[in-house]
């Protein structure tokens, strides 16, 4: 047995981080992640990271599909990313979802979207690499645009098409989202509930810019990249997830404002766009 499947699936930036009340939002990102899944005869699922890693979360997803298909057999999975890994951009959404897709694409099967996205959600959970479940990174990821979900009823409220550049600070330091201190997270969630109501309103700019505040503030995160984001011009900018990086959504002349303003900051600066199209199957 030799077959092989490919997928890529997105990164994402945070409009609402649903740790305080379970609701969030999410957008796609024009970074990917791509995972292969080739199919062997014996028994296991053996998986690596290019550059390194821990592989449990993508082997615990290519075991779900296995497991939902009653596909018998081993494979190796692999996946290799533009996503910073924990740095708050979905990178662990973003190899749950290819790793799914690669997995559904080697055994000749298929889902519907959403339904593959809780297969990742359900292995990142089973790996330890989440707090909420973090359905709307993952429908973000797998989706492309704005998500607005309910994280524990595992729903999507709304999904709309964004146009923007995105510019990504991202500090050299890392920080794991099942290491953030959620009761702190949850002092603020009169607030962040404020913020979710913009979101509902369509007011996605506003509700990320009041939602990263508020989280800076619980996690112990400067201001300061998102104040200098505003002197440019951004009227939408955020810690994505639980930090450290933030995200900015610029139109125009502003996205090189932000860019010279956070570039003398320490760590990379990443220059992308929002991503409507969503996680693709196949080898792109």
């Amino acid at each position: 047995m030799t077959s092989t499947g490919y997928a890529t699936a997105l990164g994402a930036g945070t409009v609402i981080n649903a740790i305080a009340t379970w609701k969030g939002s999410a957008f796609g990102i024009d970074l990917k992640t791509s995972a292969e899944v080739r199919l062997h005869s014996s028994g296991g699922i053996k998986g690596t990271i290019e550059g390194g890693g821990n592989a449990r979360l993508i082997e615990r997803c290519v075991q779900l599909v296995f497991d939902k298909f009653d596909h018998q057999g081993g494979a190796l999975v692999s996946t290799s990313s533009e996503v910073p890994i924990a740095s708050g951009l979905k990178s662990s959404s973003a190899a749950a979802n290819a790793s799914v897709l690669a997995a559904l694409d080697a055994i000749g099967e298929s889902m519907e979207p959403l339904d593959s996205a809780l297969l990742g959600v359900q292995g990142a959970k089973d790996a330890g690499v989440t707090i909420t479940g973090a359905f709307d990174d993952a429908a973000a990821s797998m989706l492309g645009g704005v998500v607005v979900t309910d994280n524990k009823e595992l729903s999507l409220i709304s999904r709309d098409v964004m146009e923007s550049e995105v510019i990504i600070y991202a500090p050299r330091k890392k920080a794991y989202s099942s290491n953030t201190d959620v009761n702190r997270s949850r002092l603020v969630a009169p607030w962040v509930d404020m913020a979710y109501e913009l979101c509902i309103e369509g007011d996605y700019e506003k509700a990320m810019t009041l939602n990263g505040f508020l989280y800076c503030s619980a996690l112990g995160y400067k201001t300061e990249p998102m104040l200098m984001a505003l002197e440019a011009g951004v009227k939408g900018v955020s810690l994505s997830g639980t930090g450290p990086a933030y995200t900015a959504l610029a139109h125009g002349e502003m996205a090189g404002r932000v860019i010279d303003a956070w570039s003398e900051l320490d760590g990379n600066v990443i220059r992308t766009k929002v991503n409507n199209n969503g996680a693709q199957i196949g080898r792109k």
